[in-house]
């Protein structure tokens, strides 16, 4: 009798979570000796979650300077995610400053899976992005400085940076979701444009612009703090109603601002928010297993032209959400001490490197005082740019060409003719 109870009993199912190591994928194949001849590893079973949609591959080809590159690139980004912390608290730089130290591996796995001709718009948190889509360390840190040499010439600060395929930088919560989708329509639009017999006069190949016969998609990031926004979901919506080439990005660092994703949302799995949008959740802290989810989406929404995609990467910031946030408060420090002995994406990579025989010790070394090199000089070029002059404030508010004959300022003597 008491077996019969047992066996009526229903069996507990054990969900498996999502592997967030950073050291988890495996050499699947012998190294080469030429460093552009490409080998085979695996990535961890547990690295991807989706959400009516197949698994991406498991097993990745990467060559042995592909990985010592996103190793330089990430350290590269920590290192001027560091100056920028550093400068801050001299009071060098003012104003609202969010760091992404800890989730190096989204923004550089991400620019090693998309094509130069894609599109990528993301919040405030967007220093790393900037560059990795065609900026300079320079000219992201002489932004936040405030002078001439800065991307949107030392006049928009942290939030405002651009550049031909990068749309920011932006500073109100989940608005970029929605531009992100405008973005996605404009480049199918244009590859229809470019199908018909007089498409190729409608757009020129120059930097930045579409080139004829060549689809893109954008890549639109969110953080979970703005996963909740209404805007976000509206921009679904539309792009699954006109099946655009968009990528919906969440990067889920566990907090927004200094609530934690279980206390603001009755669904933390991002990546199932889509509706009818499938989506892919990717363990966010191993460069390996981002490089492969964004070549997936990617060849999804644009060679299969399938449409958009919602994804989620699982990453952690060491930080505060800003600079005036000592990011201790709603959480211990032993958690964020745990994250970074453990899970940390640039220790992850450096084991790879050295476990597979690509790189030893002393050649990370080496790599890691360049980039420090790199952005002390960059930071000593940004400090020596002077501040824009007042005169600069008038410009850019039009697009070239097409100013006012004159524009008013605080009072009605303060003019300014163009």
């Amino acid at each position: 009798m008491l077996g019969l109870r047992r066996a009526r009993l229903p069996r507990a199912r054990l969900a498996r979570s999502l592997q967030t190591s950073a050291d988890a994928t495996t050499l699947r194949s012998d190294i080469p000796s030429s460093d552009s001849e490409p080998f085979t590893v695996q990535i961890h079973e547990d690295s991807f979650k989706t959400y009516n949609l197949e698994t991406p591959s498991l097993d990745v080809s990467v060559t042995k300077e592909e990985l010592l590159k996103m190793y330089r690139e990430m350290q590269t980004m920590r290192r001027m995610e560091m100056a920028s912390d550093a400068l801050y608290k001299a009071k060098l730089i003012r104003g609202f400053c969010h760091l992404a130290i800890g989730q190096e591996a989204v923004s550089v796995g991400l620019e090693h899976g998309i094509h130069p001709n894609d599109r990528v718009i993301t919040g405030y948190r967007c220093h790393p992005f900037a560059v990795m889509r065609g900026g300079t360390i320079e000219g992201v840190l002489g932004e936040l400085l405030g002078r001439q040499i800065g991307m949107s010439k030392g006049k928009g600060g942290s939030m405002h940076i651009f550049t031909p395929t990068f749309y920011g930088g932006n500073g109100i919560v989940g608005a970029q979701v929605p531009v992100g989708a405008g973005v996605a329509f404009a480049q199918a639009y244009a590859k229809d444009v470019l199908k018909s017999p007089a498409g190729d006069l409608a757009f020129s190949p120059q930097v930045g612009q579409l080139e004829p016969g060549k689809g893109g998609c954008t890549f639109a990031l969110y953080g979970d703090g703005a996963s909740n926004q209404g805007q976000v979901f509206e921009a679904f919506n539309m792009a699954k109603l006109w099946n655009l080439p968009v990528i919906f990005a969440c990067e889920n660092n566990k907090y927004g601002m200094g609530t934690s994703a279980e206390r603001s949302s009755s669904n933390t799995s991002y990546y199932t928010r889509g509706d009818k949008i499938p989506g892919l959740q990717v363990n966010g802290m191993d460069i390996i297993a981002v490089r492969q989810a964004v070549e997936y989406a990617r060849k999804w929404s644009v060679d299969e032209e399938r449409g958009p995609l919602v994804m989620e990467f699982v990453t952690y910031r060491y930080g505060g959400h800003s600079m005036s946030d000592p990011g201790t408060t709603y959480r211990t420090r032993e958690e964020v001490q745990r994250m970074r002995s453990t899970q940390d994406p640039i220790r992850g990579l450096a084991k790879y490197l050295e476990d597979w025989g690509v790189a030893t010790e002393q050649d990370l070394k080496t790599i890691d005082k360049e980039a420090k090199t790199v952005v002390d000089e960059a930071v000593e070029k940004a400090k020596a740019s002077p501040e824009p002059g007042l005169d600069a404030f008038w410009g850019d508010i039009y697009f070239k060409g097409t100013e006012p004959p004159f524009m008013r300022g605080r009072e009605r003597e303060e003019v300014h003719y163009y």
